[in-house]
């Protein structure tokens, strides 16, 4: 089975692509704004990447997030909740972790399926 990388760099892919399995690297946030602002902009870059990859949020099998803060798990939950709007809700799992600089507050790793 082959693998086709989306966005590669020297360092990571954005997306790689396995058989009928969609990869996400970790997505964030323009770094120092809110949360609710880092989230929607997560959220927009994973539909954009999917999409990209023949997927869809529809098909996102689990989301892994990361807050800086867990204090601020009611703030990325209102736009999460948002964006799922109650459907195809993925498997999914939140943690406390420092990110790659203090200005980050949410990172988001998904892994979706495709047709």
């Amino acid at each position: 089975m082959s693998i086709e990388r989306l966005e590669q760099g020297p360092r990571m892919s954005q997306a790689v692509i396995h058989g009928n399995t969609v990869y996400l690297s970790g997505q964030v946030g323009a770094p120092g704004e809110s949360v609710t602002a880092q989230t929607e902009a997560v959220l927009a870059q994973i539909e954009t990447l999917l999409a990209q990859a023949g997927s869809a949020k529809s098909k996102i099998l689990s989301a892994t997030i990361w807050l800086a803060d867990m204090a601020d798990f009611a703030e990325m939950n209102a736009v999460w909740d948002r964006w799922v709007d109650g459907k195809d809700a993925p498997a999914r799992a939140t943690g406390e972790a420092k990110l790659a600089t203090p200005a980050y507050k949410v990172e988001i790793i998904i892994v979706a399926a495709r047709d």
